[in-house]
């Protein structure tokens, strides 16, 4: 491969697509052709120029819409939108992204006025949701909003980082420089780019982010809050702190974790020694490992992953549970092995998502990264748990096996199929320092747009304390503590959590 140049798109085009004109659209000329060679810069002035991007990055800014098309009681219409990869340098230079993201409406009021509400995704490396009917916070939010559902860059339709698509870089230094445009910072950026060619006027919008999302709006909060009307954050308020926080977030979520596995056994007693089963099983088996259907391998500490999914969200105790129903084939012949079932093998595999949404495992760590490295923090931390942790010690010794959280360690990339072509990418970034700055204190301090939160206090992925620590840096947050919902609250409560926060806003609910 000659010079390394961004893709102007991984995607086929759609059919019928015409250059957005709606009455809330301005002009946009072409995006000029791809001429540059790639180049990286860190300075922490990337962030500073979220603001910088406006008028006249016009020729950066194609933007093509489709034709409305419906699902049950809503209205869609997509939209793609040319933006930089590298805001930090010189717009013409930097190469070309495709940004994605999903206009929503009730049917009938495709062409009303309506005030916008972007929602964040939680991740990192997951796409949004596809609306098949109007249901949940997405119904609630449609009876005021006009709701733009927003792929973040590297996900779903938005010049998808995958296992396939990053195969085309030639070395792992390529790969992890480019990845690093793939933070919250430039998450941000591209939301203001799009914010001002959608919106009517470049007017605010109100910013709804669900877990890391929650991060993002943070973000948005410290270096663009003139483009925010209000947020709402639905357990996802990070550690702020200078450096790396990762040590100490992982501290208080193995805590959390323990806690939660006390809960899943305490419902299914009978899945500890289930599961104490399956741990000798795989420490016994020749290499220590059993052979999934992907080419990966299930290890002892490999079954532990399940606690990813399986403990912090509503009914994932349930389908844990479940799970581990068919992990072992049937005796058929008198005198056949014992073995783990594929239909257990398979599950696990599509229950970890590394294959499809690779940049969670790849990225992840350096969500908390800020002028230092995270040295993969999780692996550093759980050696810190004096084997608590330890599946065959806990089965040998007859405890209960304990499952892990959400936390990213070395060995995925050795293990896991799908992350085995970017073991050396993932290494660089784990050691990369130099990353530049997610969040401004001072500028926190001084928040003058109104926010409100819903903070889950047995929340496993976004710790309760860490997440108050940060509420009291926002000047004029309100906080909704709630032990009703997990993690999930948003997803599970049909539209009462976001219900909730607009009514603190909007002068419904009361301080006190």
């Amino acid at each position: 491969m000659g010079a390394l140049r961004a893709p102007l798109s991984l995607l086929k085009p759609l059919h019928h697509l015409r250059l957005f004109a709606s009455p809330y659209s301005h002009s946009l000329s072409p995006a000029p052709p791809l001429i540059k060679p790639l180049h990286f810069h860190f300075s922490i002035r990337s962030i500073t120029k979220i603001t910088a991007m406006a008028d006249n990055s016009a020729s950066a800014g194609k933007h093509i819409s489709s034709d409305w098309f419906s699902v049950p009681e809503l209205r869609l219409r997509d939209h793609r939108f040319t933006v930089p990869l590298d805001y930090s340098i010189d717009d013409i230079t930097s190469p070309r992204i495709t940004v994605f993201v999903r206009e929503v409406v009730t049917v009938g009021k495709e062409e009303l006025h309506l005030p916008f509400l972007l929602y964040l995704q939680g991740g990192p490396g997951f796409e949004c949701m596809r609306p098949s009917e109007s249901a949940g916070w997405l119904s609630k939010a449609c009876e005021e909003f006009r709701v733009i559902l927003m792929d973040q860059r590297g996900t779903g339709l938005s010049t998808p980082l995958t296992s396939s698509s990053m195969s085309q870089f030639k070395s792992a230094e390529e790969l992890a420089q480019y990845l690093t445009h793939f933070r919250a910072d430039n998450i941000v950026n591209d939301a203001e780019f799009i914010r001002k060619r959608l919106v009517p006027d470049s007017g605010p919008w109100t910013v709804l982010g669900q877990s890391f999302g929650g991060f993002c709006a943070t973000t948005y909060l410290s270096f663009a809050p003139q483009g925010l009307k209000q947020v709402l954050i639905t357990g996802g308020i990070p550690p702020i702190g200078s450096g790396c926080t990762a040590d100490t977030v992982y501290r208080a979520c193995f805590e959390q974790v323990k806690h939660q596995n006390e809960k899943y056994y305490k419902r299914f007693p009978q899945d500890i020694q289930i599961i104490q089963e399956v741990v000798k099983y795989l420490a016994e088996s020749e290499g220590g490992w059993v052979t999934l259907p992907s080419g990966g391998i299930l290890t002892p500490r490999g079954l532990q992953l399940l606690g990813l999914a399986g403990l912090g969200s509503s009914t994932g105790f349930e389908r844990l549970h479940y799970l581990f129903e068919r992990v072992w084939d049937p005796i058929l012949v008198p005198g056949a092995p014992k073995r783990i079932s594929y239909s257990f093998l398979n599950a696990y595999e599509r229950w970890l998502d590394f294959d499809t949404n690779p940049l969670f495992a790849i990225m992840h760590e350096t969500i908390y990264c800020q002028g230092a490295s995270s040295s993969w923090s999780a692996h550093r931390i759980k050696a810190e748990t004096d084997s608590q942790f330890d599946a065959v010690k806990a089965a040998k010794e007859g405890r209960p096996v304990l499952f892990t959280g959400e936390m990213v360690f070395p060995w995925f990339f050795d293990e896991i199929h799908a992350l085995r072509p970017f073991k050396e990418a993932a290494h660089l970034l784990a050691e990369k320092k130099d990353w530049p700055p997610l969040y401004d204190v001072a500028s926190l301090n001084n928040n003058k747009v109104p926010v409100a939160a819903a903070v889950y206090y047995e929340d496993m992925y976004v710790n309760f304390k860490i997440g108050m620590e940060t509420a009291s840096e926002i000047a004029g947050i309100r906080t909704w503590v709630t032990n009703e919902y997990m993690h999930s609250g948003l997803r599970d409560s049909g539209g009462q959590v976001i219900d909730r926060l607009l009514g603190m806003l909007n002068g419904k609910k009361p301080l006190f």
